[in-house]
């Protein structure tokens, strides 16, 4: 199975070689065959992570006392962790430390709204 897609996944990559690097702009053609470009996973994983951020911007419009705090603790820890990990890998991938940045960001935001909910309501927080 293995081979079966990585068969699939170079058909794929020969075949957008042929269609799309023609008509890219001189300038984006280095940026095609990039150690993180496009064909690689060091593009997709983080082009996916933004799925994150994007729900914790949605989040924002949530009120504070049903937000998670360990969802939130994950978040901006992972955010954490995975920047200064996109800074230590070869290719160093700004890409991916840009999303991770922003995932601990999103994190960090949603656990100030916690706490300052909880500092406003400390009687309904008692048991929290």
């Amino acid at each position: 199975m293995p081979q079966m897609v990585s068969f699939l996944y170079r058909s794929l990559c020969r075949a957008a070689d042929k269609v799309i690097y023609p008509l890219l702009p001189a300038f984006a053609r280095p940026a095609w065959n990039h150690p993180a470009g496009p064909k690689t996973v060091f593009f997709w994983a983080p082009t996916i992570k933004w799925c994150l951020v994007i729900a914790g911007l949605a989040d924002l419009a949530r009120p504070a006392e049903k937000l998670s705090f360990s969802q939130n603790t994950a978040l901006l820890v992972t955010g954490a962790i995975w920047t200064r990990y996109s800074f230590v890998i070869v290719p160093i991938n700004y890409y991916l430390a840009s999303v991770c940045s922003c995932v601990g960001a999103i994190g960090f935001i949603q656990l100030s709204r916690i706490a300052h909910y909880q500092y406003k309501h400390p009687q309904i927080t008692e048991g929290f």
